[in-house]
């Protein structure tokens, strides 16, 4: 990734489905040696076997970032449909049983499970990261702390993750349930600078507890291998506008942070506890029960807070040439989150007569529709 200002990379995680039963399958190393020769190191296998990352270069647009993840979405579809298997951008599956699964057999993966044990094999999970280049260090570790407040808002548009092995767990997001279990997690703690970031997390490494701050898993951090901030507290959505909405969101709100620092102005930040408090109500509710707003001291509906988002972005939103898929955030909310999509597919689907296991695979079916939606 290069350090020039504002670029965007996205990373996404995908589940893989038998086209029949549409249960989990695993990616048979023939599919991941077709995509890798036509995706070369755009694409990866992930910890568990019937999962697959891929990930775009550096983009300097947002119309950048969607030929390629276009291009990558149907890369994967019609190879993985020559096998018999069809891709999902969600972040649980359905109905899938994770005490099943295998995980694939890498160095990281297998150190992974030894290190983690049963909380890492529960890791039925998928989730879409967006890097955006920052020039400096010590101006990542700054737009970082400031950037934490959004996460919650951002979490809910993309809330892909109501259903656990079968039930609906009353969440828009239990990915993040399961992901939490792991060390390491949630939201990033405040550094006053680079230095001291680099400071902490080296007395882990020294201590032998981790090679490199990769395995530092909070839901924004400075990349481990790029010059970039990385958010990555989203779910994977199914649908790519929905993606690529979210991340011109990600990628205005840093350039609005850094316009503020460049008037020695910057966003207030609030203590861990209360944005702790709006990323649970995101995952518990998605866009319908509305955040916190720490200024009114109340709970505001989403789509009011969706509209100051909005206008707080414009300048530099039209500045990126992505005003149009921040605005595209308008429609996540007039549709629903994949978290609601899914409930009312199922509710349609139990009302027109199928059983409950028949309602789940038609679940599966629309996810597999959005994927291509718009490719």
């Amino acid at each position: 990734m290069a350090s020039a200002p504002f670029t965007l990379g996205i990373e996404e995680e995908y589940l893989l489905v038998d086209q029949e039963t549409l249960d989990l399958a695993p990616a048979p190393d023939a599919l991941m040696r077709d995509c890798a020769k036509e995706l070369e190191n755009k694409v990866s296998p992930e910890f568990l076997q019937c999962q697959i990352e891929v990930g775009t270069g550096v983009c300097e647009t947002i119309g950048e970032a969607r030929a390629d993840l276009s291009y990558l979405r149907r890369t994967i579809k019609r190879v993985a449909n020559g096998y018999g298997l069809a891709p999902l951008a969600v972040s649980t599956h359905p109905f899938a049983d994770w005490q099943i699964q295998t995980h694939t057999d890498k160095d990281r993966y297998n150190t992974l499970e030894k290190d983690l044990g049963g909380v890492v094999r529960r890791l039925l999970i998928c989730g879409m990261h967006v890097h955006v280049g920052l020039e400096s260090d010590d101006l990542r570790i700054d737009i970082c702390n400031q950037l934490s407040y959004f996460l919650p808002h951002l979490l809910a548009l993309s809330c892909s993750s109501p259903f656990w092995q079968g039930r609906d767990t009353d969440l828009n997001s239990y990915r993040l349930t399961v992901f939490d279990n792991l060390p390491r997690t949630g939201l990033p703690p405040n550094f006053a600078s680079y230095s001291e970031y680099q400071r902490s997390v080296q007395i882990i490494i020294d201590s032998g507890l981790i090679e490199d701050t990769s395995k530092i898993w909070w839901d924004l951090r400075p990349s481990s291998r790029f010059p970039t901030l990385e958010a990555r507290v989203c779910d994977v959505s199914p649908i790519l506008e929905h993606t690529l909405s979210i991340a011109a969101l990600i990628q205005s709100l840093t350039a609005m942070l850094c316009e503020l620092k460049a008037h020695n102005q910057r966003w207030r930040q609030y203590s861990e506890f209360l944005i702790e408090e709006n990323r649970w109500r995101a995952q518990r509710y998605g866009v319908s029960g509305g955040l916190i707003d720490f200024g009114r001291g109340q709970v505001v509906g989403y789509g009011d807070l969706l509209e100051e988002m909005i206008a707080l972005v414009r300048p530099h939103a039209e500045a990126l040439n992505c005003m149009a898929e921040v605005e595209g955030a308008r429609q996540i909310l007039a549709q629903g989150n994949s978290a609601t999509r899914q409930r009312a597919v199922l509710k349609a689907a139990i009302a027109g007569g199928a059983d409950r296991a028949e309602a789940m695979k038609e679940v599966v079916r629309a996810l597999a529709a959005e994927f291509a939606e718009g490719l």
